[in-house]
């Protein structure tokens, strides 16, 4: 019964939960949509959904769920919005792990990548798998960020991390600040925010390129272009997410991928493959 809702989940909500109206009231104004833009949208009236962002009115549970997909949020706010209105949560939240036929697929996507590196990181770019290859990329780097869970964005970007030996430190990074404020402004999240801070406070390294009009292939994609004792390695990234899901750990995995940009690149990354099958194999004789 509906007024047996909001006692059936007492024990997950406290004095401190935010009112459902609240949160209905931030994600429309994050969307930037008027009451009457979204209560068009959800088939109501504007002064239903006025009613339901200042507590007067409390919604169903399909009323929450239509909200929340003509709202575009994540799932993991969704099952947010469903205990702030009394309800159950829609959506699991499973380890990869527990994710088996995913986390299968997923394995066999950065061993076809292989020798090129591609990874799978969560909603704060936290790597949770990764095919560990050319691992001449991260020469230099400090023990503390190569420690788990490696962070991807602060490896790459860190004064004691890659960020030293990214030939184009500037533009890659102008590229970062704008993926993670397009990813705040989406969701909100605070550890994104706190890590675009950081990102945005790190100093350009004195061998940096100077910004400059882009060029050739420039123009559609940012290069990520690496110092190496084999010279500088540019790639071209991709990052993949799964369609559909219905499990709130599945939605918040990428999959980044990085591909040679150029000649010199694919030559750079055999030279890397050789040596470290060399290696190999003398570890194996020793």
């Amino acid at each position: 019964m509906e007024s047996g809702r909001a006692s059936r989940y007492a024990g997950r909500m406290d004095a401190h939960v935010v009112p459902f109206g609240i949160h209905l009231r931030r994600w429309r104004e994050r969307r930037r949509m008027t009451q009457t833009d979204l209560a068009a949208a959800a088939e109501s009236s504007t002064r239903h959904l006025s009613c339901l962002e200042t507590g007067k009115a409390q919604p169903s549970r399909d009323m929450v769920i239509r909200l929340a997909e003509y709202l575009d949020i994540p799932l993991r706010d969704r099952n947010t919005l469903l205990l702030a209105a009394g309800f159950a949560p829609a959506f699991s939240e499973r380890s990869l792990d527990g994710l088996e036929a995913a986390k299968a697929a997923i394995e066999t996507l950065l061993r076809a990548h292989h020798p090129l590196p591609a990874l799978a990181v969560d909603r704060h770019w936290n790597v949770v798998l990764s095919n560990a290859a050319l691992p001449q990329l991260y020469e230099g780097c400090s023990e503390a960020l190569l420690r788990k869970p490696v962070n991807a964005v602060r490896l790459m970007l860190h004064p004691e991390g890659m960020g030293p030996r990214i030939v184009n430190f500037a533009a890659w990074r102008a590229y970062t600040v704008i993926m993670l404020r397009q990813q705040l402004d989406a969701h909100g999240d605070p550890v994104i925010k706190q890590l675009l801070a950081e990102v945005v406070s790190y100093p350009v390294p004195d061998a940096s390129e100077e910004p400059r009009a882009f060029e050739g292939a420039e123009r559609l994609v940012t290069p990520f272009k690496v110092a190496t004792r084999f010279g500088v390695a540019s790639f071209l990234n991709t990052i993949t997410v799964f369609g559909t899901p219905n499990d709130v750990t599945l939605a918040e995995l990428a999959l980044e991928m990085l591909f040679p940009a150029d000649q010199e690149t694919i030559a750079i990354v055999r030279s890397m493959v050789e040596e470290s099958e060399l290696r190999a194999r003398r570890k194996l004789l020793a």
